[in-house]
């Protein structure tokens, strides 16, 4: 019994470090065939608009959603201690450090993560990557590099939506709740904010991106079992993309403050 547990036990660890292993050099050659020649600029506008343009809405309504309940209830929490004025200035600085990257890379990774696998399992469980291989084509190439070079485009570029959409919640909730004229929201603001607390909180979405498109380009090209297999493969894409862009957020930060 011992001796089984310890055989499972050494296994996994092997199968997991083999894995790690295909990763990394399925990472290493999607990066070198974005940077290398030839560049295919309709396939990589084509995902920028899947990717970016079409999350647009989602992001900004959900981004104002939060920054109105955020002043909702730290106003009522603050009121205890007669620190209703700051309530804007915190909101803000905590959606251009954490929340807005943060919130703006879990939705819009679900949403695409889920579909780069849908799109990509379907094509590998009918075959259709060994047809790509066969007429001489790097499916990474093809496939890969374009989403890879969207993903980190759009997101930065969705994480300044999401911070400004989410500021303006604010605004408007502190203007409402809070009697706060927007201009004093403004000067408050450009007080509290600096330029490295809005940098901070952008540079992590570029690892967001990269994490977003390479899990659901890796395991949308391990896909199989029909369309069952695209199915597990799709919800494996969501949790481990969403679980790692959680634990990314962390060491970034960690790593930022250090800085």
């Amino acid at each position: 019994m011992i001796a089984d547990y310890i055989v499972r036990l050494g296994s996994y660890f092997t199968t997991s470090i083999e894995r790690l292993g295909e990763i990394g050099l399925f990472f290493y050659r999607s990066v070198f065939a974005s940077v290398t020649r030839p560049f295919n600029f309709k396939l990589v506008l084509e995902q920028i608009d899947e990717i970016g343009f079409k999350s647009i809405p989602i992001v900004i309504a959900s981004a104002m959603a939060i920054g109105m309940v955020m002043v909702v209830q730290l106003a009522w929490g603050f009121a205890w201690f007669g620190a209703k004025g700051v309530v804007g200035p915190v909101v803000s600085l905590s959606f251009v450090r954490e929340l807005g990257p943060v919130v703006t890379s879990l939705l819009v990774g679900g949403r695409v993560g889920s579909g780069i696998t849908a799109e990509i399992g379907s094509m590998k469980v009918t075959e259709q990557i060994d047809a790509i291989s066969t007429l001489g084509a790097d499916p990474i190439k093809k496939l890969v590099a374009p989403r890879l070079i969207a993903a980190v485009i759009a997101f930065p570029f969705l994480a300044i939506i999401a911070d400004f959409a989410g500021i303006f919640g604010a605004m408007v909730m502190s203007n409402i709740d809070l009697d706060v004229k927007p201009a004093l929201f403004i000067s408050t603001i450009l007080e509290w904010v600096t330029i490295s607390d809005f940098v901070s909180g952008i540079s992590k979405t570029f690892f967001f991106g990269i994490i977003v498109a390479i899990t659901g380009c890796y395991i949308g090209m391990r896909a199989e079992g029909g369309t069952q297999g695209v199915g597990r493969a799709t919800t494996s894409t969501v949790v481990v993309a969403l679980l790692l862009i959680i634990i990314g957020d962390f060491l970034l930060t960690k790593l930022f403050l250090l800085l």
